[in-house]
């Protein structure tokens, strides 16, 4: 295996990392520009950060069951509830940003999927082969 320059790797970071993720007034500037296409930047953000954290807190209980011998009891599933319900939170912080109501997001999903699999099962290689416009 190749030996990785570390510092070649910094500057390729460097070098394919966006003005807005690395600058102050550009990251203030994109801001702007998102305020002025009515994007709730504050709520997304709350949405999107928030998610991601309670979803790796959700993750590690199931990591720590599965592969570290934490029990499946009452207790590690109210954990596990709790911490799904601080992920409907967010969800519905993102449903605010976004204009948009729980009903409409799970009515776009079943769409989605019903297209994807059109006989109603699961199905390997359409979820890995995708057709153009299936995000």
């Amino acid at each position: 295996m190749a030996t990785i320059d570390t510092q070649k790797y910094i500057e390729f970071v460097r070098q394919t990392t966006s003005a807005a993720s690395t600058d102050y007034a550009a990251f203030l500037s994109r801001l702007t520009e998102l305020e002025t296409l009515d994007c709730d930047v504050p709520r997304l953000l709350t949405a999107a950060i928030g998610m991601g954290a309670e979803a790796g807190e959700f993750t590690e209980i199931v990591k720590k069951i599965i592969f570290q011998g934490k029990p499946y009891n009452q207790d590690n599933i109210e954990h596990l509830k709790i911490e799904l319900g601080d992920i409907l939170w967010y969800a519905a912080q993102a449903c605010m940003a976004l204009d948009v109501t729980f009903e409409e997001v799970m009515e776009r999903n079943y769409k989605k999927l019903s297209a994807r699999y059109p006989e109603g099962s699961f199905d390997v290689y359409r979820s890995e082969n995708r057709v153009e416009g299936d995000l």
